[in-house]
């Protein structure tokens, strides 16, 4: 090797130094780190030597003219050095095929893959096979940019071929299919990338020293480096998780035969089971099995995932030996969880912990040894966006856990996560899929993505691809509360006399309203009834919903004390995301699912609370809905609940409303199966006339849904180049729905304006002070004006983005932010103007109410 091979510049000098570190030492550097992040994955040697040299020359590109030009004089240049990494590894192919073997079909997949390591694969025109005497224009002007560095590059592929003698592709030849691995080597690549691209771990050298000298110092470093960023992996303890008699699920899952290699199981049981903690003993199982090496808990929400930190903190230290632990979502840096772990408060010595490299990106988040996020972020990895490949190789190695997956059965989300678990699966990553509502025929199609087959309709049950189903359980000896008997309640007046009614007999009380604007009648409804009602829904400032979640838990959580008379009135954010247990439930109707879902918080926690405890003398759902048999035409379920009636498919609600009414009760676990299917199954009831139309443009809605999907996802079989696209991930939803605008609330004070949140105007307290409202419904107000120096004094230091999505808000002391809208702290954001909202006389009321109203730690 020639000594001018080290005049190619890698990298810029840092700040402060001259010192350029050559683009061959570089290569060097994340070849080592590529190394040492790979080792753990079971590669036949000779092929993991290949894929660590093809990293290697991942920044081949950068020896070329027209790469030095602009590191020496920032010259642009035409083509960005990734993509003369490709075109230079496609003009010594014949070279590299010597060296390492393979198709040329096999190789030229894989040069895309390590070419396309900064988020997206290169669109050139390189032509067909590579070695053919006509080179295709796009290939031919590449070259021309790299000019004289196109012998000096093949001198490095020589070089770097010698530093890993063993290298071939041959295991490919045999029948293996290179098309997973294009899609799985570019995150690779980018780990190793950003890990070996820190001065900080990699310092400049301006030495010239022998090629597998330096090789074995990068090595020395990227052991170093892999563990300060938290990358080093955690090994798998041994023992029981949990000192607790298991339930008879939880046991199946302790001691179930695990089929060989990738793994998918459904665990199916009622609400509040124990579901997370049989998912939990089924992966430390997996783990051991070498299935995976860590964990990624996918929920629906932030505040599922936020919820799950929490528990997932207490239990992952029985697990793995002092693993790292990431929140990968949009606000987790607003967690006090997850910033605890941050700062490193003292713990036990092999407890989790997350270090600031992890911490730094969401993209990062996925390749900890345990991530709690949600879904979306799972998701981002079968969408044509930029990086979805670092977070595809960061699931790879992970037990992919997706907690309430019966709420991802809409037709969109629903596509989206059968390709993740067709990629999980051909990564050869094992999932788990939690659901208390899973109806058969989605269970059938999920099952599918791992070749198993749907099994009968027994309740509950733990099924696993491709093995065993267990159907049958023992007995479980604890205190349970029975069926629930539902009733009908014709009126929302009849809802808060009977609430009103119960909440004078000491039971605690709650109504699950379907709409925003409906809760908030709600409560101005029980409050002129005397009742010190309050409220939760996803209008609240995160800040104010993070306060009034504390103080409900408090109140009607596990553990909860005071909870006598207590009501409360929330929306959907109920179902799911807070461990509560109440006496009386009133719900609007609503799908089967939901129901199902809502009725788990009534008469939770028998075990703290038993019958004899309680103020009512028996569960009971109420239901606010009109009656099924009364159908006269398609405005069925609008008399009733007002603008809660659009929230969901007319004929889901129907069909629940007529199932459950002729039946009574809702009978936990058995009785759950019957109730799913005769909405969702094949012989789920024919509408009414009248709903018919309403039913087919609900049908067209899906079908489109099905269709955008189908048209977003990634084409797996289309390997990299080709299915890779690395666009921003606005242009490709991870879930559809109504579009949203965040508002940014804030006080005016004698020092300006503050945050609503309160605190010294950090950005957390500013994101604490957001709350996001439905675009359609914002625009036609006269939102605050951005160009007011008082306002701008706080945007100019926006990013562009924030900018452009968000609106700064003063709220003035009586809530109004302008005409038509209000902020409260204990009402939310509320639309006042009657015209564009249709909102009723008791929201405008509860909207202008003074400061008085009680606050949640205020009452008796």
């Amino acid at each position: 090797m020639t000594n001018q091979l080290f005049d190619w510049p890698g990298k810029s000098a840092p700040e402060g130094s001259t010192v350029r570190h050559s683009a061959v030492l570089h290569m060097l550097d994340v070849a080592a780190v590529a190394e040492r992040l790979i080792a753990p994955f079971q590669f036949e040697p000779s092929l993991r030597d290949a894929l660590v040299l093809l990293v290697a020359l991942h920044d081949l590109g950068k020896i070329s003219d027209s790469f030095r030009a602009m590191i020496e004089s920032g010259q642009p240049q035409k083509f960005r050095h990734w993509q003369l990494t490709e075109a230079l590894l496609f003009a010594h192919d014949e070279r590299l095929a010597r060296r390492i073997g393979g198709t040329w079909r096999q190789r030229q997949a894989l040069y895309a893959s390590v070419a396309g390591h900064h988020g997206q694969p290169s669109d050139l025109d390189l032509g067909g096979r590579p070695g053919l005497p006509t080179a295709a224009r796009g290939l031919r002007a590449a070259l021309t940019s790299v000019g004289s560095g196109i012998e000096p590059a093949a001198e490095a592929i020589e070089a770097l071929c010698d530093l890993w003698p063993g290298a071939s592709l041959s295991v490919l030849e045999c029948g293996v299919d290179a098309t997973p691995l294009s899609w799985w080597l570019p995150g690779l690549c980018t780990a190793a990338d950003w890990i070996g691209s820190n001065t900080m771990w990699f310092p400049p050298e301006d030495s010239r020293p022998e090629l597998a000298a330096y090789l074995a110092c990068a090595r020395v470093r990227a052991e170093e480096a892999v563990s300060a960023a938290g990358l080093a992996g955690s090994a798998v303890k041994q023992g029981p998780l949990f000192d607790f008699t298991l339930r008879p699920l939880q046991a199946a899952c302790a001691e179930i035969l695990l089929p060989s290699g990738p793994t998918l199981a459904v665990i199916e049981d009622e609400t509040g089971a124990g579901k997370t903690e049989a998912a939990l003993l089924l992966a430390h199982r997996m783990i051991a099995a070498g299935k995976g090496r860590g964990l990624y808990f996918a929920l629906p929400t932030m505040a599922t995932s936020d919820a799950m930190f929490s528990r997932a903190e207490q239990v992952i230290g029985r697990m793995l030996t002092a693993p790292s632990l990431t929140l990968a979502h949009g606000r987790a840096g607003l967690s006090e969880g997850f910033r605890d772990l941050l700062v490193g408060r003292p713990r036990a010595e092999d407890a989790a912990s997350c270090t600031q490299w992890l911490a730094e990106s969401r993209r990062r988040a996925l390749l900890a040894d345990v991530g709690v996020g949600t879904i979306d972020q799972a998701l981002l990895s079968v969408l044509p966006v930029r990086h979805q490949t670092l977070r595809h190789f960061g699931l790879s190695s992970k037990i992919l856990i997706v907690d309430e997956v019966h709420e991802m059965g809409e037709p969109y989300i629903g596509r989206e996560l059968e390709r993740l678990l067709q990629m999980h699966r051909a990564a050869g990553g094992s999932a788990i899929l939690l659901t208390a509502t899973l109806p058969m025929a989605l269970r059938g199609r999920l099952l599918a993505t791992y070749g198993g087959d749907n099994p009968g309709p027994a309740y509950p049950a733990l099924t696993l691809a491709g093995g065993e189903a267990r159907v049958e359980f023992p007995p479980d000896r604890r205190p349970v509360k029975g069926a629930v008997r539902v009733t009908r309640v014709q009126k929302a007046e009849d809802a808060a006399d009977l609430l009103a009614e119960t909440v004078r007999r000491g039971a605690a009380c709650v109504w699950v309203r379907n709409s925003v604007d409906d809760a908030i009648e709600a409560v101005a409804a029980l409050r002129a009834r005397g009742v010190a009602a309050h409220l939760l829904h996803a209008r609240f400032a995160l800040a104010d919903r993070k306060r009034i979640e504390a103080e409900v838990l408090a109140r009607v959580g596990r553990d909860g004390e005071g909870r006598a008379g207590f009501a409360l009135v929330g929306t959907q954010v109920l179902e799911a995301s807070l461990d509560l247990d109440f006496d009386v439930m009133v719900s609007d109707i609503a799908p089967i699912a939901a129901l199902i879902q809502r009725a788990g918080r009534l008469w939770r926690h028998m075990d703290r609370r038993p019958a004899e405890a309680r103020p009512v003398p028996a569960p009971v759902l109420h239901v606010l809905s009109p009656d099924p048999d009364m159908v006269r035409d398609d405005r069925w379920l609008q008399a009733t609940l007002g603008g809660g009636a659009h929230v969901y498919a007319l004929g889901d609600v129907w069909r629940s409303a007529r199932v459950l009414f002729a039946c009574g009760r809702i009978e936990a676990p058995q009785g759950l199966r019957a109730l799913i299917e005769a909405v969702h199954g094949e012989a789920a009831e024919d509408l009414p006339e009248p709903l018919l139309v309403a039913d087919m443009r609900t049908e067209g809605e899906a079908a489109a849904a099905r269709t955008l999907a189908s048209h977003n996802l990634v084409d797996l079989a289309a390997g990299y180049r080709a299915g890779g696209r690395g666009d921003s991930d606005a242009t490709y939803p991870t879930r559809l729905g109504a579009e949203a605008r965040t508002l940014v609330l804030a006080r005016m004070t004698n020092e300006g304006l503050q945050p609503w949140a309160g605190g010294s105007g950090t950005p957390g307290d500013w994101a604490l002070s957001e709350v996001s409202a439905n675009r359609r419904r914002l625009e036609p107000l006269s939102l605050p004006d951005q160009s007011q120096p008082e306002l701008l004094a706080i945007t100019q230091h926006w990013p562009d983005w924030k900018r452009a999505d968000a609106i700064l808000c003063p709220v003035a002391e009586d809530g109004a932010i302008c005409e038509g809208l209000r902020y409260r702290a204990d009402s939310g954001l509320v639309f006042l103007s009657s015209a564009s909202t249709g909102m009723s006389l008791a929201q405008t009321a509860l909207a202008a109410e003074s400061c008085s109203v009680p606050r949640l730690h205020g009452d008796p």
